[in-house]
């Protein structure tokens, strides 16, 4: 009696089947995987983050630009539980008053608490600055692989839009929102982002060119995958470090940017108030009334320098052939 025909034998190796189907991996390339696999591509992203987490906790100086960036954000966010007056409150017996017991900052030339304002004005900036910096990077990373992945028609009208946005008068077009708007911030948020994410979606653009070429998005797009799916789970994530730094980067920029704005009186306008607005209303009054500026100052100062180690400490982490991540 003929007997049936056997299984043929499969090693095993580390628990799993050595036949195997090839799946796409996160960061480049084809990756034997067994069907019975357990160890998910989320876990390998896991362990990535770990290891890029570890880098940044070396970095000293960047862990206390992250504490300090802490601190201001719960500042901004619950300093005002503590205030005795609301930064729109009027003290007519106290004005321009140095700082003491009953006014921890001072008081404005109009009367009103400066602890209050600098608490909204550092949320109000740093609202902005958030609001921003995402919108811009998430413009520019969706509009940058698109037009690199398409190619044709897409990019020669995604490019052109950007050639032509970057000739235009950006801080003209801010002065006559700001104008006609009445310094509200979120027109200023608007306008911001969409006159900033040109640069940076044609960096990305470069990028992805050589991306799409790749052996595990060519497999990808054979496969049926969409081309959105594509752009976001396998292209951007090889550009994690560039749109990581830009996004701590575009913080600084942008505050630095609405201050400026908001000094030059385009910015945002009373009754709100940001840092950019009260170191200007501050500026007047420098010689006679000095907490109305170096308040405000420090802020900004402690705001601008905690971003800037953060993302020096995330460079590094991504880059660990820098010198200061060998360094550390």
């Amino acid at each position: 009696m003929s007997s049936l025909p056997q299984e043929p034998n499969r090693t095993r190796s580390g628990g799993h089947d050595a036949a195997s189907v090839p799946i796409m991996g996160e960061s480049g390339g084809l990756i034997a995987e067994s069907d019975n696999s357990t160890a998910p591509i989320a876990h390998r992203r896991s362990g990535r983050t770990k290891i890029l987490a570890k880098r940044f906790m070396r970095n000293r100086s960047a862990m206390v630009g992250l504490v300090i960036f802490v601190l201001l954000v719960l500042f901004a966010m619950f300093g005002g539980l503590v205030a005795k007056y609301s930064y729109t409150d009027v003290d007519f017996f106290a004005i321009a008053l140095p700082p003491s017991p009953e006014h921890w900052f001072g008081t404005t030339n109009a009367g009103n608490d400066l602890y209050a304002q600098v608490v909204h004005g550092l949320q109000r900036s740093l609202t902005i600055a958030i609001c921003v910096s995402v919108g811009t990077a998430v413009i520019a990373a969706l509009l940058g692989g698109l037009s690199a992945y398409f190619g044709g028609w897409a990019q020669r009208i995604i490019l052109g839009a950007i050639y032509i946005l970057l000739v235009v008068p950006s801080f003209l077009i801010l002065a006559l929102v700001s104008t006609s708007t009445g310094g509200d911030w979120r027109w200023l948020v608007v306008v911001l982002i969409a006159f900033g994410w040109m640069m940076l979606a044609r960096v990305i653009h470069s990028m992805a060119l050589s991306l799409r070429e790749l052996d595990y998005v060519t497999a990808a797009r054979y496969l049926g995958v969409p081309a959105l799916v594509i752009i976001v789970r396998h292209i951007l994530p090889n550009m994690a470090s560039l749109l990581v730094l830009n996004l701590a980067l575009g913080v600084v920029a942008t505050v630095l940017t609405e201050t400026g704005l908001s000094f030059l009186g385009f910015g945002v306008k009373i009754p709100d108030v940001s840092l950019g607005s009260l170191l200007q209303s501050g500026s007047g009054s420098l010689e006679s009334s000095p907490w109305l500026f170096w308040f405000p100052a420090g802020a900004l100062a402690l705001l601008t320098i905690s971003m800037a180690l953060v993302a020096d400490g995330l460079r590094d982490a991504f880059d660990p052939t820098s010198t200061k991540g060998a360094a550390s």
